[in-house]
């Protein structure tokens, strides 16, 4: 090995070459005139069209992406629980009576609709009249969370 057989590892950057027969000159590969051959060009996105026609909501928040309260009926506990067992969120979720987003739990309230002849303990959800008289009436009792 001599100095004068020595290469470098990565060869100089060959400058860009400019005008007509350049690889980047005049339109620079952009095409000829419009949006897209500005500088700084960008191009709505299709959806965005879409949000602005909707209406806007009054109000502060958007209540549209809070979770939401689910609403489970009576006939449902009594189709998915046993005589003597405790309803939660949680079991409710595993049961698949609720669905959920992400690992956080909804909030529950349980309606009147149909009848419980099971003895059950409701435990962290919300209840209706009917359906705390129903539940009562069955022998079951409501815990406060």
């Amino acid at each position: 090995m001599q100095l004068h057989t020595l290469t470098r590892k990565t060869p100089n950057k060959k400058h860009k070459i400019v005008g007509r027969g350049g690889k980047r000159g005049k339109t620079s590969g952009r095409g000829t005139k419009g949006q897209k051959a500005r500088a700084g060009h960008r191009i709505r996105p299709d959806i965005r069209d879409v949000i602005k026609k909707l209406p806007k909501l009054r109000g502060y928040r958007n209540t549209s992406i809070e979770l939401k309260c689910k609403l489970v009926n009576l006939a449902t506990l009594e189709r998915l629980f046993t005589d003597g067992e405790t309803v939660t969120r949680a079991e409710l979720r595993t049961r698949g009576a609720i669905g959920g987003r992400k690992g956080v739990l909804p909030g529950v309230k349980i309606l009147g609709d149909g009848e419980i002849t099971k003895k059950l303990t409701i435990q962290g959800c919300m209840i209706s009249a009917s359906a705390k008289e129903k539940v009562e009436k069955a022998g079951g009792s409501i815990a406060q969370s």
